[in-house]
């Protein structure tokens, strides 16, 4: 076992500096730097891999004899992990992260530019990689599903198509009958020394404070990483207009909050992290919408937003921002669509993920595939790339597999919120005095601390007592839009 736990944790550290090198990319790099970058990450995640895949770590997991719960988790999980990366050639895992760190250059300027045709090169090589990955796991029932457990464990792509067909019907039914409410309050121009000024305030109250081992950035597409105790890094981003910077914080924020909270004996070892990337967005989503957008937060937040932006919000009711950060109105972008349109973006895109696997549909047929889904299903008209099928960093990172996991985790996050109010009876008015710990709290004692040692399905088992279920979400989308309707002059 000592042996075993060396191994995996000298995995682990390599895993975490490409992750320090990706945060570099993103945050600090020089442009010109691209090439170096795409290969350093290269070598490091094809050193990972090979380490990992050693026939001795076979060895040492075939005759491991745990000696507590942890080390026969532990076993248990890289048993797992290990069987799946042996079927993947090192070579291939090192070309998919070369290019996926090329793409992700040529994918910024084709943003900037709004120039799908430039970056649709990079998008079809690393469409080819991926079905080469697919590729090593002949018995799936669908080639989308070795992507798909790459993010969700025991998650197949069946799984998802009943559950979003649940909650895509669910969704068109709420917009159907939202009360059409006008959010300009929270969507005008805001000065960037402003939106900065709110971002720190709340994020300090939250419990992301430096001192602790926290600090933000700027990405062009926020994110959050975790490099080790105590080193939680979170980014986001300043737009002339809205304040969807303080969302986009109190998103990533959650991810940060999620990997700090991990117990700390699972440092160093597979099971440092979140037990899937859906449970992870449920963490992040909950922070953003069911704190972010509640009523206690607002009540607590609002003299504060008066502070950072007075020329805005001076005359405003708390009441009033409330209501304005939770209008219904489909948009273009994802990041910044509201409660209820946002699990139709997921839909979409992942709709077309399975159609690029299964060939249906080319890659310079995406822009056209896109902009009819957005019209369908939200009724909006694409302008151009950058506001269409350029919006997300995630296909340029060769993250196919990823997109599901964004509603999956608003639909665990409804379970784990209904939960959270059955426990917590009092959480609005202890977000309205600005009291963030106890949910924090709980949070660490039902969701975080166990790190990866419970897979997906067992974790919602443990906290909610039972399966994946959009109804929690659904119920609550609903009573807060009834709510709204009520306050309708």
């Amino acid at each position: 076992m000592d042996e075993l736990r060396a191994r995996l944790a000298e995995v682990a550290a390599l895993e975490r500096t490409s992750a320090l090198l990706a945060w570099d990319q993103e945050v600090c790099m020089p442009r010109q730097g691209s090439p170096g970058r795409a290969e350093l990450r290269a070598t490091i995640g094809r050193l990972a891999h090979e380490r990992f895949v050693d026939d001795r770590i076979g060895e040492l997991l075939d005759g491991a004899q745990p000696r507590d719960e942890l080390e026969a988790d532990l076993v248990r999980i890289a048993r797992r992990d290990y069987d799946k990366a042996r079927r993947v050639p090192a070579d291939l895992v090192a070309e998919m992260t070369r290019v996926a760190a090329a793409a992700h250059t040529a994918w910024i300027q084709a943003h900037a530019d709004s120039d799908f045709g430039a970056f649709a090169p990079h998008l079809e090589r690393n469409v080819e990689l991926r079905r080469r990955y697919s590729a090593c796991f002949p018995e799936a029932d669908h080639p989308y599903d070795p992507l798909l457990d790459d993010f969700e464990p025991g998650m197949t792509t069946a799984d998802v198509r009943a559950t979003f067909e649940r909650l895509r019907d669910g969704l068109v039914a709420l917009v159907a009958r939202a009360p059409r409410v006008d959010g300009s309050l929270v969507h005008a121009a805001f000065p960037e020394d402003g939106q900065r000024r709110l971002t720190a305030t709340v994020l300090r109250a939250v419990g992301a404070r430096e001192e602790d081992g926290w600090r933000l950035d700027i990405a062009v597409h926020p994110f959050a990483t975790a490099l080790a105790p105590g080193d939680v890094r979170l980014t986001t981003r300043y737009e002339d207009t809205g304040i969807d910077s303080l969302f986009s914080s109190l998103h990533e924020f959650g991810h940060g909050l999620y990997e700090a909270q991990v117990d700390p004996a699972l440092a160093r070892t597979p099971l440092a992290g979140g037990a899937s990337s859906a449970w992870h967005e449920s963490q992040s989503r909950l922070w953003e919408n069911m704190v972010g957008r509640s009523a206690g937060f607002w009540r607590w937040c609002h003299p504060h937003l008066q502070d950072a932006l007075p020329d805005a919000f001076a005359g405003a009711r708390w009441e009033d921002v409330h209501r304005a950060v939770n209008a219904v109105r489909p948009s273009l972008i994802r990041v910044s669509a509201d409660e209820v349109t946002y699990g139709l973006h997921i839909v979409l895109r992942f709709e077309l993920e399975l159609a690029l696997l299964e060939e249906e549909i080319e890659v310079a047929d995406l822009p056209a595939a896109w902009n009819e889904r957005m019209r369908d299903y939200l009724d909006v008209e694409v302008p151009d790339d950058a506001h269409g099928v350029l919006q997300d960093v995630h296909w340029a990172e060769g993250l196919f597999g990823y997109f599901p996991t964004y509603a999956l985790g608003n639909v665990i996050g409804g379970q784990l919120w209904a939960r959270v109010n059955a426990d917590l009876p009092d959480v609005d008015e202890r977000l309205a005095a600005g009291d963030f710990a106890a949910l924090r709290a709980w949070l660490a004692e039902n969701v975080h601390r166990h790190g990866r040692r419970l897979l997906p399905a067992e974790l919602l088992e443990c906290t909610v007592g039972g399966p994946l279920d959009p109804a929690a979400l659904l119920t609550y989308l609903g009573d807060k839009l009834d709510a709204s309707a009520a306050l309708m002059p």
